[in-house]
């Protein structure tokens, strides 16, 4: 028998360690040449490890969440003779998809148990836990006075009899509905995806001043030309909000470049991009993620429903690549039929703006002497307020509900 040390290798340019986010093997586990054994994170990709070699898995090192430097000892292995061979770069699946945060173990949690004795334990009182119970006319009594079914008393006499203590212990046992203090704590370390997403949320907040900006659009004509685009769209996507929310963006991206752009700030250097790449905030199993539709300036508003829905199905499937979940330019975030009234949306860092239309809801509305029905939502939009000022902010909000208002506005040259 002799030892094999596995160990975390350079898996690309620049990276200097990685996060343990999974362990698929302990120690005792007996693995073949390609069984995986871990999933490191870095700023790049997820990687998948596997095994080099046969063995059995005698110790790991690092729990999940930890960082581990490139080099070092990740797993040690036991191996046969005949399995002995000179280490070689461990075999990795570079995979781009942000993966599911790994399964957290849960504590265990305490009930308050009732008096029990080593024949009776509180999990053995339950609803016809007893389907024939038998009992002396005296218990029986008993057990009617006090409102119990004997089927759910488990018998603790001779032959299963139950007894008179049996149903004492029956009745102070608390009930289902009672109402228990509870003092459990339940800790869930947070790693992987979700530790990502909280280090990029808290560096837009601690980077970034918000200015956000809410105006009510009137989305019923929209809402119209939607319907009736639909009703033949023939085997092209259905239409959501959003593709003309993007159509609008690149319409006005020509009058306020400054919205479609990175701030670099160790350089002091405001990047405005004439590609609009429009970052689409998505809820997935995984986390929230920003997958992009590139170049939506050369895209017509069905091709922009279909890359939105491509990239984004991608994105809930875990099958998108690196390069389909960064370099927006701008955002838009939406959550569809559960959006409030208002919001105060997170810029992507370092974009300088995001978009987040709200709810639709349909309302009343004064139109001249009349008090009709209209669709409305509220837009809430955040910028940088280094880059962008409260009036620039707010033109460009209100060019956006002209063109959303009047959606012919957005097809006209």
């Amino acid at each position: 028998m002799g030892q094999f040390l596995f160990r975390l290798p350079d898996i690309g340019e620049g990276i200097a360690e990685a996060e343990i986010v999974a362990w698929h093997v302990k120690p005792g586990d007996r693995v073949r040449e390609d069984d995986p054994l871990l999933d490191v994170m870095t700023d790049k990709a997820t990687v998948d490890m596997s095994s080099p070699v046969d063995g059995v898995v005698v110790a790991l090192h690092g729990n999940v969440g930890a960082m581990a430097p490139v080099g070092s000892v990740l797993v040690e292995m036991e191996v046969g003779e005949t399995d002995q061979q000179p280490q070689r770069e461990p075999k990795s699946e570079l995979d781009s998809r942000p993966t599911e945060p790994p399964a957290l173990a849960v504590p265990t949690v305490q009930q308050p148990s009732p008096v029990s004795s080593p024949s009776h334990s509180k999990a053995s009182i339950g609803k016809g836990v007893n389907p024939d119970p038998s009992a002396s006319p005296s218990t029986r009594r008993r057990a009617m006075e006090w409102g119990i079914d004997l089927h759910n008393v488990p018998g603790t006499g001779r032959n299963g009899i139950v007894t008179v203590e049996d149903l004492q212990r029956h009745r102070a046992a608390p009930s289902r509905d009672a109402r228990v203090e509870r003092t459990e704590v339940e800790e869930l370390p947070v790693v992987g995806l979700r530790r990502r997403i909280a280090e990029r949320m808290a560096e837009s907040k601690r980077h970034i001043p918000h200015f956000t900006y809410v105006e009510e659009f009137d989305l019923t004509e929209l809402e119209n030309l939607r319907a009736t685009l639909n009703a033949d769209r023939g085997d092209r996507p259905k239409l959501t909000l959003l593709p003309f929310f993007m159509r609008a963006v690149v319409k006005l991206v020509p009058a306020f470049p400054s919205v479609n752009a990175h701030y670099d700030e160790t350089r002091g250097m405001l990047k405005r991009f004439a590609a609009v790449d429009i970052g689409i905030a998505t809820q997935t199993p995984q986390g929230l993620m920003v997958p992009v539709v590139r170049h939506a300036e050369a895209r017509d508003l069905w091709d922009c429903a279909r890359e939105m829905a491509r990239v984004t199905t991608a994105a809930r499937e875990a099958k998108a690549s690196r390069e389909e979940l960064s370099g927006s330019s701008i955002t838009l975030t939406s959550l569809g039929p559960l959006g409030g009234v208002a919001a105060t949306p997170i810029i992507n860092h370092p974009e300088v703006a995001i978009l987040g239309p709200n709810k639709l809801l349909e309302k009343p509305v004064v139109d001249g002497a009349f008090l009709t029905k209209r669709k409305v939502l509220n837009l809430s939009a955040s910028f940088d307020h280094r880059i962008i000022d409260g009036h620039d902010a707010a033109s460009f909000v209100r060019a956006l509900r002209r063109l959303i208002e009047h959606p012919a506005l957005i097809f006209m040259d």
